[in-house]
Parts: structure tokens; C-alpha cells; sequence
């Protein structure tokens, strides 16, 4: 079990890291936001040798991909045309 948090963990750093390079291009609040809560989570998984927050961080993630934080989503309203 010990593995699949180092592995898990490992995934949302480099998550972390890409978003930090995202908002760092970009100037996105949601990017930072996305990238704090990856990071935090992986950190606390790792601190505290548990799963839990690695399921709390994926689900916080979520809801503010959910909220319209995603940097994608900001991308793909400015591509549609107008109709």
C-alpha cells in the first residue's frame, strides 16, 4: 500500500509542477488554485502514510474543475465562435 501512495503522490506533484508551469504562462487563478490543492494533498499523503488524502485532494480538485477553475475551460469559451 506503502508503494501506491509514493506512486499516487509522485502523479499529483507532477500534476502540481505542470499547473504551477500553466499559471505561470497564463496568469490563471485556477491553475494556482488546482495546483495548491494537488500539492498540499500529495504532501499530507505522504506525511501521514495514508490514501485518504490523496482521495480528498482528487475530489477537491474536481469540484473546482467543477466551479470553472480549470484553465482549459477559460481556453475553450475564448475558441468558441460567437453565435
Amino acid at each position: 500500500m506503502t508503494i501506491i501512495i509514493y506512486v499516487f503522490s509522485a502523479v499529483f506533484f507532477l500534476l502540481a509542477a505542470a499547473l504551477v508551469f500553466t499559471w505561470w504562462q497564463r496568469r490563471h487563478p485556477g491553475a494556482l488554485l488546482l495546483a495548491a490543492t494537488y500539492a498540499m494533498a500529495a504532501a499530507l499523503a505522504l506525511l501521514l502514510h495514508a490514501w485518504w488524502p490523496l482521495v480528498i485532494g482528487l475530489l477537491s480538485a474536481w469540484s473546482l474543475r467543477l466551479m470553472g477553475l480549470d484553465p482549459g475551460a477559460a481556453v475553450a469559451r475564448k475558441q468558441d465562435p460567437p453565435t
